[in-house]
């Protein structure tokens, strides 16, 4: 008895509901009164069964009871039953409205998390694993939370009070159907093992599936140019076929459970009227007493027949929650240290030391950098395509750490530094830059509330955004959709370049911010870089040398290591340059 009440508890998951109740305690009230409704919600059940043990001995055997007597048991079952029904929506509604409120809180707090991971979980993960991760698993693990917590708290208390009954009504009867119950209850205790590793492959399935749809939504128009229907379809089609795969071995491995449930508990049924004939018949009972145990008895074993369905979700909640609370307790990779300062400006240089980095283990990207930039210095990074200058530059954000090495600003390593204080001081621009749905203004600003009209205007003037939003009829409010997708490449990149002039920060960061326009886009594009790179450290990566002419200092970067720099007149003229044999290839 006791190996199967620790498995018991074990499937239940205690953990999770203790991790969970910092998420309940702002609304403990509503929440306590939801469980403590479902007492009388179960304990009614055997008000029901009991009543009928009188009614039966007095009313209909003996038929002794007056008239009035008679139609009270009837009335009674009728209030009670009554009184139950109005507790039971009282209760769902506290549940629902708990349950959401829970699972706001708790998508809240991880959305926070998400925000804060690093770029490499990001290139490892795809939407539809997020959507699944962050949002799906959180409401199914809240909304069976205090759902399955008032299933599991009715049926307690209905079963305590039903077994008392069928003591009460006959201890012999009371003690098979106590052991049939038992009996049936077991193969529960298989359950978490048997559907684990299929719910873990369902999670990636059903992640899959939101990925397509993502996919067609982002990706229509390349859909469209190249025709791609029956290829997204049969692709499509492949995953919801493993979908359904998935589903039909959970059948396979759970669907025997209600109706073994349902065969042991007809045996105790079967068992209990034999062996309740033969006490009436030798009047140890009455039949009113049989009738009282026959209607509890059923009342007790008809949820047991079908919870082998119920607890499949139950199990699944739990390992939704399971899923949920370790994400809650992932560390991101990059975070700041205990002891980590405030980068307050930048008087001298960026320097990176011996600067090793590899994306994936044994595969060294960038291999022994060594390279001192001055403050106020614009240095650019050109070279073969995937020869690591992008990397370069990420690390100066830490949206990755270095495998070896450092970088530092002002002699501090960046890895001591405060990061939202790091970030503050660096401004992106990238050949794609992403804008959220909203307004022009929305974009601009992105969430700051601390600039004035005036500085908002001219970072449009500096931006060369000014003739295109004067005309348009909503000018700053314009909505722009979502992505962006309402305005031209160029108006993009200018759109990213105010934004940049309204941060304000001392270092910038190009990253091949005009290798995607056409030469009348670059041009006022360009116009609007010069003018942001002004008095500023500025860091570019481009393919086209013509936009890196008057860098300080130009950086060859070539299969991960720094082959040659100088500026562009010092290259040209050096005897086997790099990069003069690049600047040929280009303007011929």
């Amino acid at each position: 008895m006791s190996k199967f009440l620790e498995k018991i508890n074990h499937l239940y998951v205690v953990e999770n509901y203790k991790k969970i109740l910092p998420y309940v305690k702002p609304y403990w009230v509503r929440a306590l009164i939801a469980v403590l409704i479902t007492i009388p919600i179960g304990s009614m059940d055997a008000v029901i069964a009991w009543s009928l043990k009188p009614y039966m001995d007095v009313v209909m055997l003996e038929q002794q009871a007056t008239k009035l007597q008679a139609m009270l048991i009837p009335f009674v079952i009728i209030l009670f039953s009554s009184v139950q029904s109005l507790l039971n929506y009282t209760a769902t509604y506290l549940n629902t409205w708990v349950g959401q409120k829970i699972a706001q809180d708790v998508k809240i707090a991880l959305f926070d998390k998400l925000m804060h991971y690093h770029a490499s979980y990001f290139d490892k993960m795809n939407s539809g694993d997020v959507l699944f991760r962050f949002n799906r698993d959180v409401d199914t693990a809240c909304s069976g939370l205090l759902a399955n917590l008032k299933l599991f708290t009715t049926r307690v208390f209905a079963s305590i009070s039903l077994i008392v009954v069928l003591f009460y009504n006959s201890w012999k009867l009371a003690i098979v159907a106590v052991i049939v119950l038992l009996g049936a209850l077991y193969p529960l205790t298989t359950v978490k093992r048997k559907i684990k590793a299929i719910m873990d492959k369902s999670v990636f399935s059903g992640a899959a599936v939101m990925t397509h749809y993502n996919e067609a939504f982002n990706g229509n128009r390349i859909v469209t140019s190249y025709n791609l229907y029956d290829y997204q379809n049969r692709r499509f089609k492949d995953t919801l076929h493993n979908v359904f795969k998935l589903g039909m071995k959970m059948t396979q491995r759970t669907g025997m459970m209600s109706p073994l449930m349902h065969f042991i508990v007809s045996l105790g049924i079967a068992a209990v009227i034999w062996l309740g004939s033969y006490l009436i018949v030798t009047k140890q009972i009455s039949p009113g007493n049989f009738v009282s145990f026959i209607t509890a008895l059923i009342m007790l074993y008809n949820p047991i027949k079908s919870i082998g369905n119920n607890f499949n979700s139950v199990q699944m909640a739990l390992m939704a929650m399971e899923r949920v609370f370790k994400l809650m307790e992932s560390v991101p990779e990059i975070h700041n240290k205990k002891d980590a300062t405030p980068l307050e400006n930048i008087h001298d240089c960026i320097e990176y030391k011996n600067v090793c980095f590899e994306y994936v283990k044994g595969k060294p990207v960038l291999k022994d950098i060594n390279l001192k930039i001055e403050c106020g210095q614009t240095i650019a990074f050109v070279g073969n395509s995937g020869g690591g200058k992008t990397t370069m530059v990420n690390l100066l954000p830490r949206f990755y750490d270095v495998k070896s090495g450092s970088v530092t600003i002002d002699g501090k390593d960046i890895r001591d530094l405060d990061l939202n204080s790091l970030r503050d001081k660096i401004a992106i621009v990238f050949q794609d830059n992403f804008l959220f749905a909203g307004t022009i203004r929305e974009n601009i600003l992105l969430g700051r509330k601390d600039v004035s009209e005036a500085q908002i205007n001219e970072a449009i003037r500096s931006a060369c955004l000014d003739e295109f939003i004067q005309s348009l009829d909503a000018k700053l409010e314009t909505q722009i959709g979502e992505r962006g997708v309402l305005l031209s490449g160029g108006q993009k990149q200018r759109i990213a370049i105010a934004r940049a002039f309204i941060k304000n920060a001392p270092i910038v960061i190009l990253d091949e911010a005009t290798s995607a326009l056409d030469n009348k886009s670059e041009a006022v594009v360009q116009k609007a870089i010069d003018n942001l790179m002004k008095d500023r450290t500025v860091f570019i990566i481009a393919h086209r040398l013509s936009t890196v002419r008057n860098a300080d200092k130009i950086v060859v970067v070539n299969y991960g290591q720094i082959v040659e720099s100088g500026t562009h007149e010092e290259l040209l003229a050096k005897e086997g340059s790099v990069y003069a044999s690049l600047y040929k290839t280009q303007i011929q």
